[in-house]
């Protein structure tokens, strides 16, 4: 049985911008609007499905029992921020459900669908953007005081070789000489590059091939690496030494992740691949056209109480990791307008670079 919608109402619900999903009793979809077939992106098709197998919040019982409740009782239902899983992806929506009725018929659910993954995402985007640069402020401070008692304890190292009598003793200075350029080439790689930027058109695809030149001599022959690029992108006003750097860190984050944890029926995959975005936001800026570029691993996935703080420095998943290179990869990337995301579970961690194209700002 189909909801009675009367025409000049279904032609209301038609044209709103927010997705409109009208449920039966028995939970099941009887309509759809565009805005909602949008949404859990399987159009017309979800019209007499159940209503769960299309849009599924991540505490189920408890979206079931809300649904029934506001059938039973009829007071309207609203929930924020809500985690669900609508065409085959996880989405961040606020939803309401209001009970409805016709002529004394069984009693009919509206449920109205109000995406909230942009508004999150900016949020998000801004405060990491805004941490990440307070970090790099106080990091390269403090590796620019380093840097004068470093310089200091060298030189007094080098003039106590010079009187010390025996060679054992030598030894010891030999030791502090060293270990202090150790220190001093940390903190150099934490002030980062002084060279200025050569921004010129660059082809993404050239600097992606340089780097997968690279890890395929790093590589074992095991390890597989795949392309799937997409040709029609355009050039890029860029530094082409910069953005190998980039995805030259990341790719050696995935190398290393798949070498420190085989396993003997996973076949290693290391997959480069570019696509375009249009109209895409980042940060609280909307561009016309963005560069996509995504590296993704089959590793064991990143741990999930570094997924979040992963782009800061100093902060790393492996023992003998510095906790730079995604540092410098994501500072390189912003100076560019862009960002560098990362997706991680077990079997897949992704890196996603947003590079948009100069002067298609929206």
């Amino acid at each position: 049985m189909t909801v009675p919608l009367v025409p000049d109402f279904q032609w209301m619900m038609d044209n709103l911008a927010e997705g409109v999903m009208m449920l039966d009793a028995d939970l099941v979809i009887q309509y759809t609007n565009p805005a909602a077939s949008a949404l859990i992106e399987i159009g017309r098709k979800a019209v007499g499905q159940p209503f769960d197998h299309v849009f599924q919040d991540r505490n189920f019982r408890e979206m079931r029992q809300a649904l029934f409740s506001v059938l039973r009782e009829g007071h309207p239902f609203s929930k924020r921020e809500a985690h669900v899983w609508a065409g085959n992806r996880e989405l961040v929506i606020d939803y309401t459900v209001t009970p409805m009725q016709w002529n004394n018929q069984t009693p009919y659910l509206l449920v109205e669908l109000h995406n909230m993954d942009r508004l999150v995402r900016i949020a998000k985007e801004e405060v990491l953007k805004a941490n990440h640069q307070i970090t790099r402020q106080l990091i390269r401070g403090v590796a620019h005081e380093l840097k004068n008692p470093l310089g200091g304890i060298r030189g007094a190292a080098q003039l106590l070789a010079r009187v010390l009598p025996a060679e054992e003793y030598r030894d010891y200075t030999r030791i502090i000489i060293e270990e202090t350029d150790r220190l001093k080439q940390l903190a150099d790689r934490m002030l980062g590059s002084r060279v200025i930027p050569c921004r010129c058109p660059t082809n993404i695809h050239e600097c992606l091939e340089r780097v997968k030149h690279l890890i395929t001599a790093e590589a074992p022959a095991a390890v597989q690496l795949v392309r799937d690029y997409d040709p029609s992108l355009p050039e890029i006003k860029a530094d082409p030494d910069q953005l190998i750097q980039v995805f030259l860190n990341i790719s050696r984050n995935a190398l290393q992740a798949l070498l420190e944890n085989p396993q003997h029926e996973r076949i290693d995959c290391i997959m480069f691949s570019t696509r375009s975005q249009r109209q895409f936001t980042i940060g609280s800026m909307r561009h016309r056209l963005v560069l996509q570029i995504v590296i993704e691993d089959n590793g064991p996935g990143i741990p999930e109480n570094l997924v979040d703080n992963i782009f800061y420095p100093m902060i790393s998943g492996r023992p003998a990791g510095s906790g730079l290179g995604l540092s410098i990869a994501q500072e390189i990337v912003t100076q560019y307008g862009g960002l560098i995301e990362c997706h991680s579970q077990p079997g897949s961690t992704k890196f996603t670079v947003y590079l948009p194209i100069a002067g298609a700002e929206a």
